[in-house]
């Protein structure tokens, strides 16, 4: 037992962390479920040493892969699932709920698993059919994840990150806890996605217990903000939110911090949140599904809108296509310093060249300036157009400051003459009148070069996205005809 002043050695793997909060908080409530249902940490770690003790007796040992597939209404149960898993020494497979067979199959047989947890039924029967034996077969340096990447790029691959990669950095003191400045932290992230794994390490370390929904609708999302301190929102549920009319009326007050994620947070769009939410610091976290928990972060500022992290202690490093480290101001390939990296499962070239000596790729083409990190696209999505490279995240930004966009794309598209063509998809605001494409073009002349002007504009009423939020952009080339310019 710990001495006076002690406290217990560091949990180093999730199951670990679920104990010592039992331990501490076993009636308090860690997830909550708007409207569907609560659990309590007592709940959740008698649940998985059931639900772990059912697994082995079917066959489930150290090193196991096991799918997870659940809905949004079924959080606490895939709670329960996913610690269970890992208590039986196996590897959490978190999935889409409503995957078609034949891509469930693939992705099962890509991180090799035979057993598929099937939502809150398959939990209930495994839970009243084990019996608890104490037994925790997990270790910080076996595989305890596998996820799968959002697949924006080329076809999804499969990431393993071990137990210590889970818990590294995850705060334990009591008294430490963080967004303690809340009574709950809100979030709608669907489970499979990497922001979603980031909530439920955040349900067993933050003070506050985690509120989700079954689905993100703006005016369910917006009814419960007065209840929460904390709010975590990808760009794309930010953008749908604000626009929505759904925050009309309600009390922000409360809301001191709103983390966005899983993408690069528009300036435009982070103005809009602060005045949304006047009482709120508006947080931009960068990471990716490979580079977890390594990240960067910083409170939105006027000053430096474009900034996505602040750097400190040699973090993040900027490298030419070499590998050797480049200066202050120039752009180059951004990698993270990520502790007990995560490696791609069964793809050990893809490995070497992304996971280096303790740093990941990211995929990203950045700059570092004056201890901040300023993106200037992913590496895939550079429009190279004549003579041109053309960032497609700053045009994107610009059409972010037009007052009728709603959400944006830009891409390249094949051409003739120039190779790649600039195009751009915007979805145009509810409560905007039909986007005149021409005075379009004119708001961006003002703001940007002549070779940074999208030669093709086309509305839609949506961009097609994955589960993360993130935009599909090679969906969008076949929208455009080779060879052609001007407004669609």
């Amino acid at each position: 037992m710990p001495g006076i002043g002690e406290h217990p050695p560091r949990p180093c793997t999730v199951p670990g962390l679920l104990a010592a909060r039992r331990a501490r908080h076993p009636d308090q409530i860690a997830i909550e479920v708007a409207g569907v249902d609560t659990l309590t940490f007592a709940q959740w770690a008698d649940g998985s040493a059931a639900l772990a003790a059912a697994l082995r007796d079917r066959g489930v040992t150290p090193g196991t892969a096991v799918g997870l597939a659940f809905a949004g209404r079924d959080w606490t149960a895939f709670a329960v699932a996913y610690c269970g898993v890992q208590l039986a020494g196996g590897i959490a497979v978190p999935l889409p709920d409503q995957l078609p067979p034949a891509r469930l199959a693939q992705l099962l047989d890509a991180c090799g698993a035979q057993l598929v947890v099937n939502g809150r039924d398959d939990v209930d029967a495994l839970v009243a059919a084990g019996t608890p034996d104490g037994v925790d077969l997990s270790r910080p340096a076996d595989a305890a994840q596998i996820l799968f990447t959002s697949g924006t790029s080329g076809v999804p691959k499969a990431v393993a990150a071990t137990h210590a990669n889970l818990t590294s950095g995850a705060p334990t003191h009591p008294n430490r806890m963080p967004l303690a400045h809340s009574r709950r932290f809100l979030h709608a992230f669907p489970i499979g996605t990497n922001a979603a794994q980031t909530m439920l390490v955040n349900a067993l370390t933050a003070r506050p217990a985690a509120l989700t929904l079954p689905r993100f609708t703006p005016r369910r999302f917006a009814a419960r903000l007065p209840e929460a301190g904390t709010v975590f929102l990808v760009p794309a549920t930010a953008i749908e939110l604000l626009d929505s009319g759904a925050l009309d009326g309600v009390d922000l007050g409360g809301v001191h911090l709103v983390g966005s994620t899983a993408a690069p947070l528009p300036p435009a769009v982070a103005l809009r949140l602060a005045r949304a939410f006047p009482n709120a610091a508006i947080v931009n976290h960068y990471t990716s599904t490979e580079a977890a928990p390594a990240h960067t972060t910083t409170i939105f500022d006027p000053r430096r809108p474009d900034a996505v992290g602040r750097v400190t202690g040699g973090a993040v490093r900027i490298t030419g296509a070499d590998g050797s480290p480049l200066p202050d101001g120039e752009t180059g390939h951004v990698w993270l310093r990520s502790p007990f990296a995560r490696r791609y499962l069964g793809d050990e070239r893809a490995t070497r060249d992304t996971f280096q000596d303790g740093w990941v790729r990211m995929g990203d083409l950045g700059r570092l300036d004056e201890g901040f990190l300023y993106l200037s696209d992913r590496d895939g999505d550079v429009v190279k157009s004549g003579a041109y490279k053309i960032s497609t995240l700053e045009v994107e930004n610009a059409l972010h400051e037009h007052p009728g966009v709603a959400a944006a794309a830009v891409l390249g598209v094949p051409h003739a003459v120039l190779g790649t063509r600039l195009a751009a998809v915007v979805v145009p605001r509810p409560d905007a009148a039909r986007l005149d494409l021409p005075a379009v073009r004119a708001f961006l002349a003002a703001r940007l070069a002549d070779h940074q002007l999208p030669g093709d504009l086309l509305v839609l009423d949506e961009l097609p996205r994955n589960d993360a939020g993130k935009v599909l952009k090679r969906q969008l080339v076949a929208l455009f005809p080779a060879g052609t310019g001007g407004d669609a």
